[in-house]
């Protein structure tokens, strides 16, 4: 039998909030995960950082925590803004920001992403937001347009940065960093730290603190991996032609978005295999 913590212990320890103390108390966190504990007093402390650490660790709570305690609601103007490679991960964001701050009563928070209609996203930037979460491109649109005012930004956050690099929008990133104000606080989380990823840190952000999460969950010995490089457009044949030739009882085939869930189960049905596609939207 695991000893109550203490008040003091663990979240409550830390200078957040009564408000995001309150709501982390009610869906029950209560230890903050290494790079939270980490992370947290230095955003709270408005210094720069630098996070190296892979998804499943407990980072998007590590910068959305300390930010909402900072915001100030009687301003209705982005004031914390957060890149991220996909409009899944821009949706997912949003939502924890929401949830965190779900004890700010006037907290708004918006995911502006391509693919939802500019009405939606203008209308609620035109009423006023605190928190914007969003891709590059969608980002880049509503500046171009004039419609995404970043004066009274305090914070950006740049989220899975290698990805970002990984599908070519380093340069829409560099283009956004550039039009910020140039006193603000800013945070970048990613995977691995590639030479390109290095730089831009380096570029904007100023004395860091550098995080390392070391991957807790090493992959179990039972495992046998092994890599195939292959075309983007030769990825589906090549699926087939494993699931051809291995024996197995079942197969789980992860992917990056939504999207593709239904359209490689839809190849893989057309070739005669019996796939269903599984992902938030759907039914479990």
């Amino acid at each position: 039998m695991s000893l109550p913590l203490s008040p003091m212990s663990g979240f409550q320890a830390m200078p957040l909030i009564a408000p995001v103390l309150s709501t982390l108390n009610d869906i029950g966190y209560e230890i903050p995960t290494p790079i939270q504990e980490m992370t947290i007093p230095h955003l709270l402390d408005n210094k720069d950082l630098l996070g190296q650490a892979q998804t499943g660790t407990g980072k998007t709570a590590a910068f959305a925590l300390p930010l909402l305690s900072k915001i100030d609601l009687n301003k209705r103007r982005p004031q914390v803004l957060v890149l991220t490679p996909t409009r899944e991960l821009a949706i997912q964001v949003a939502k924890a920001f929401e949830n965190y701050g779900a004890g700010l009563k006037k907290l708004k928070v918006l995911a502006i992403y391509g693919g939802q209609e500019y009405g939606i996203q203008l209308k609620a930037l035109k009423q006023g937001v605190h928190v914007v979460v969003g891709t590059p491109g969608r980002m880049m649109d509503h500046m171009n347009r004039r419609t995404l005012a970043l004066d009274s930004l305090q914070c950006v956050i740049l989220d899975e940065a290698d990805e970002m690099l990984r599908m070519g929008f380093i340069d829409d990133v560099e283009w956004i960093l550039d039009k910020t104000p140039s006193q603000k606080q800013m945070a970048l989380f990613s995977a691995t730290l590639p030479q390109p990823v290095r730089r831009i840190a380096k570029k904007y952000l100023q004395s860091p603190k550098e995080i390392t999460i070391e991957n807790s969950r090493p992959t179990a010995q039972t495992i046998r991996q092994r890599v195939c490089t292959v075309k983007g457009y030769n990825k589906p044949e090549l699926l087939a032609r494993l699931l051809e030739a291995e024996p197995y009882e079942g197969v789980i085939v992860f992917v990056r978005t939504k999207t593709a869930t239904l359209e490689i189960a839809e190849q893989l049905k057309a070739k005669g295999f019996n796939a269903t596609a599984l992902n938030g939207d759907i039914p479990q």
